[in-house]
């Protein structure tokens, strides 16, 4: 398996933030697009967990906010996906 594949099993533990992720300089636009995308569905889990009384530490909407910026940067759709 390559970096790019561990990567997608858990984006937030090889990223600090989606802005790393629009930094990082070995990944395509596609990849990156494809990266945040898969934290953008892993954060909207989390907060809906959140939700029903799981804490986690950041916050899942200030996460998601992040992200879709980080999206929207890129020039990728950006929404309810």
């Amino acid at each position: 398996m390559n970096k790019f594949d561990d990567i997608l099993k858990d984006p937030a533990c090889s990223f600090d933030t989606p802005a790393d992720v629009l930094a990082a300089d070995e990944f395509s636009k596609s990849q990156k697009i494809e990266i945040l995308r898969r934290w953008d569905d892993d954060a909207r889990l989390l907060l809906t967990a959140q939700s029903e009384g799981m804490k986690q530490g950041k916050s899942s909407a200030e996460a998601l906010t992040e992200i879709q910026a980080a999206l929207a940067e890129l020039g990728a759709e950006v929404g309810d996906t």
